[in-house]
């Protein structure tokens, strides 16, 4: 069992930074990837980012590429999620999640996560 817990949520100004960390309880083995997903109101969880635990072979939504980067610290089972250059439509809960047997076609795949973190409310002011 992994347990997720997201921090490093919070209010920022249009073009302003926050990172966000995932510290994971439990054993997270090679096969693993590590995902954030981020849920507008109304809506379905949207992928963001994901890193393969082996490898950290990294994979982006288009929405992200270039201004989020995601990255991990196996030593201390921590994924973070850099996000630049905030925009107003990055407003959202944003989710840690892991599925225990990923590879690069369903990485994207929202029902492919087997845990996730209770999440963390970006908010991105004009």
């Amino acid at each position: 069992q992994v347990q997720l817990v997201e921090s490093g949520g919070g209010l920022v100004q249009a073009g302003g930074s926050l990172r966000l960390s995932c510290a994971a309880s439990g054993r997270i083995f090679g096969s693993y990837a590590l995902g954030w997903f981020r849920q507008f109101p109304g809506k379905e969880r949207e992928f963001v980012a994901a890193i393969r635990w082996s490898g950290g072979t990294t994979y982006y939504a288009d929405s992200a590429k270039g201004r989020f980067t995601i990255s991990r610290d196996a030593a201390k089972n921590t994924v973070y999620l850099q996000m630049d250059s905030l925009k107003p439509e990055d407003t959202a809960v944003y989710y840690c999640a892991a599925d225990k047997q990923s590879y690069a076609a369903v990485v994207q795949t929202l029902g492919r996560y087997d845990y996730w973190g209770q999440g963390t409310q970006v908010t991105v002011s004009s």
